[in-house]
């Protein structure tokens, strides 16, 4: 099982400079993956509590419930069509 540190079957013998720089990339990659899923989450709780809640208090609402609901859902299926869309331009852009 190749672990995070396990370069060894990466382009023949790495050295051990090689092997932490490719570790220490793989490792930004992640954390940029999750401060990009984070700000994802804070947009959508700053959209969606915007629109939906009035004046907060100690319970929402049902209506307010929904509308967070259908706000969320709709962010995501927005944020997934522009993603796959962008793509789709990405691949097409490259023939």
């Amino acid at each position: 099982m190749s672990g995070f540190g396990d370069f060894s079957g990466v382009g023949g013998s790495l050295s051990s400079e090689e092997s932490a720089q490719l570790e220490m990339q793989a490792f930004i990659e992640a954390e940029n993956q999750k401060a990009a899923i984070q700000a994802a989450i804070s947009k959508l709780t700053e959209t969606c509590w915007d629109k939906c809640v009035g004046k907060p208090g100690a319970r929402l609402s049902g209506g307010e419930q929904e509308c967070i609901s259908n706000c969320a859902e709709r962010f995501i299926d927005t944020s997934q069509f522009v993603m796959q869309r962008m793509a789709k331009l990405s691949v097409d852009g490259s023939h």
